[in-house]
């Protein structure tokens, strides 16, 4: 499948506005040449005829697709900036407002860090990370700030993961204003610069540039390890950053946990993965076969069944923990513990984002058992627990304490943040 897709409905007002603005990035005032206008067509017509050919809804959501392309080929004919043509593109998509058909763009040409995380929590924008020695850290930013807007613009459920694509994926920027409130209800507006560093356009995987390489998977495959603490023969905390294991290292997983009476799975931050992954996770906490859901594309209708470890699988109490970073797979997984009654779910309500089944494009909708589709919904906890601006601060995790308390074992906030410290990317 092509790579090229379209960018996050619902998005267009907002995703104009973002380029409308006067932008501290040097490439802003750059006019379009030639080719970049052919390019910009040429992906037009890519993505217009890619969604139109695999997307699973075939009536497209009742959008009249041909005016639309058509109205988008005209202003991009006109353009001057390569940037708004890509926006023109966005705006054709609008309607289809399917958070997992977006636009995959070309990589840049340098990697760029902010130094610090943001994350909703219930209906707020919370700072959860700070980098030592970033600008972020020497201008006073501190996990714990609600952010009240970064660059003008007021993060919430809708819009907030928008905001990180936009300036993390599409467009980086060298640096962003937040404004922000600190738990005692200061607010402050900050200027945050960016680390900038240029990466090779061309790698030599001959020479000594492979050895960047193999740091860089190395450095991936460390974020995404999975990790564990066992609590005697009570209670394992399963840390489960995404879904990208192989059936082995599931195995591994619920052998380990099987040597326990419970198992928290935290999913807390874990944006989804693998539907093999997925499958096989659910296997392993029932003893029957369980359908996780119906997979409806544009012709038929399958079921994704998860079939059973046999007497390997962990028979154990399970507590999940989700977040409004838990996407995808991950809410998949927590929402058929609920609905088979498997276990409880705990924390905030997660992102509301459907499965990932394709490249770029949607090419299928999901809906679970109960005949309701996670997308823009997502999965509501049995207990709905949050940490607040001054848990964030003090580094306590008040959400996985209260998991173990439910489960008969006693871990005090401060000490269940501690467990599972926050590893940034190596440089």
């Amino acid at each position: 499948m092509r790579r090229w897709s379209v960018l996050p409905t619902s998005f267009w007002c907002l995703w104009v506005a973002w380029f409308a603005i006067v932008s501290i990035s040097p490439s802003s005032a750059q006019q379009m040449s030639n080719l970049d206008r052919e390019r910009a067509e040429t992906m037009l017509q890519v993505v217009t005829s890619d969604i139109r050919k695999n997307y699973y809804d075939p009536k497209l959501h009742g959008l009249n697709w041909d005016t639309l392309v058509g109205e988008a080929k005209q202003k991009i004919e006109k353009e001057n900036s390569y940037n708004m043509s890509v926006a023109h593109i966005a705006a054709v998509l609008d309607g289809l407002n399917d958070s997992h058909t977006f636009l995959v763009p070309p990589q840049h040409s340098y990697k760029q860090e902010y130094g610090w995380r943001f994350q909703m929590i219930g209906d707020r924008c919370f700072v959860v990370r700070v980098k030592p020695q970033t600008d972020a850290e020497s201008k006073g930013v501190k996990p714990g700030d609600e952010i009240l807007a970064i660059n003008g613009h007021a993060p919430d459920r809708d819009t907030a993961w928008k905001i990180q694509y936009v300036y993390n994926v599409l467009r980086p920027q060298p640096g962003l204003r937040l404004n922000l409130k600190d738990p005692a209800g200061t607010e402050r507006q900050v200027d945050v610069m960016a680390d900038v560093k240029e990466k090779l356009r061309v790698r030599d995987l001959t020479g000594g540039n492979v050895w960047d390489y193999v740091r860089d998977l190395e450095n991936e495959r460390r974020l995404m390890r999975y990790r564990y603490v066992e609590m005697g023969d009570d209670v394992m905390i399963l840390k489960f950053p995404a879904f990208l294991y192989t059936q082995s290292e599931v195995q591994d997983i619920i052998g380990r946990a099987r040597k326990r009476r419970s198992l928290i799975v935290d999913l807390r931050g874990n944006p989804g993965g693998s539907v093999e992954t997925l499958k096989w996770m659910v296997g392993g906490m029932f003893d029957h076969e369980v359908k996780v859901a119906d997979l409806v594309t544009k012709d038929s209708t399958k079921p994704m069944l998860a079939k059973p470890f046999g007497n390997d699988g962990f028979t154990g109490k399970i507590v999940v923990l989700i977040d409004s970073g838990s996407a995808s797979a991950a809410e998949l997984f927590a929402r058929v513990m609920q609905l088979e009654k498997r276990g409880i779910v705990i924390g905030d309500r997660s992102s509301g984002t459907m499965l990932f089944y394709g490249a770029s494009i949607t090419e299928a909708d999901l809906r679970m058992t109960d005949g309701n589709s996670l997308e823009h919904t997502g999965v509501l906890p049995d207990e709905l627990i949050v940490p607040t601006g001054g848990d964030l601060a003090a580094g306590r995790d008040p959400v996985l304490a209260h998991a173990v308390r439910v489960l008969g074992g006693k871990l005090s906030p401060e000490s269940a943040g501690k467990l599972f410290p926050y590893e940034w990317p190596r440089e």
